[in-house]
């Protein structure tokens, strides 16, 4: 009689090797958990190079930032652990070092995070294809916050735009960025 409760129990207490998402959305998952930890390491790359250039509020806006990405990618990675799977942390790619002048950098930032959007509502598209409710939830928190993401780069680039060269432009600017406190998404 037991034996026929056992699937059941094993349901319930996630047993070792059952997930309850799909095997290609678990992969997808890892994958995009790993390019969150990319985002990451390339932000934090950017601080150091403002940093350099000592445009210190742009570091800290993209220290921030790089905090913000850890938070984004340590979602993923409750998601995944909630879900039974068992996580294996992919390799991250060394980021550029190098990325030209105060716009160059955030117009850098604006590329990736258009990407990232791109991918993340490929990762969407692909939940709702399988049915997978719970994980187009959490993915549609992403898919909300490119939104965000996009809109604030595009106007810090507006801003740089509009005082091209100008020292006290962007002297202001760097004072505005560094105002930023904290990240702005909770894991």
């Amino acid at each position: 009689m037991t034996s026929a409760w056992k699937p059941l129990e094993c349901l319930l207490t996630q047993c070792p090797g059952k997930t309850m998402i799909s095997k290609p959305m678990e992969q997808a998952l890892l994958t995009q958990l790993n390019r969150e930890f990319s985002s990451a390491y390339i932000y934090l790359a950017m601080s150091a190079y403002c940093s350099h250039l000592e445009f210190n509020g742009a570091a800290s806006w993209f220290k921030l930032q790089y905090e913000e990405e850890h938070l984004h990618a340590t979602r993923i990675y409750n998601y995944l652990v909630e879900q039974g799977v068992h996580v294996v942390l992919g390799e991250v790619a060394c980021p550029p070092s190098d990325f030209g002048n105060l716009l160059d950098v955030f117009n850098a930032a604006l590329t990736h995070e258009q990407s990232m959007t791109s991918l993340l509502n490929d990762l969407s598209d692909h939940a709702l294809k399988e049915k997978d409710h719970a994980t187009y939830n959490l993915l549609q928190w992403f898919v909300n916050e490119q939104v965000e993401e996009e809109a604030t780069l595009g106007g810090i680039i507006s801003k740089l735009k509009l005082v091209k060269d100008d020292g006290y432009g962007l002297l202001m600017i760097d004072n505005e960025l560094g105002a930023r406190q904290t990240a702005t998404t909770a894991a």
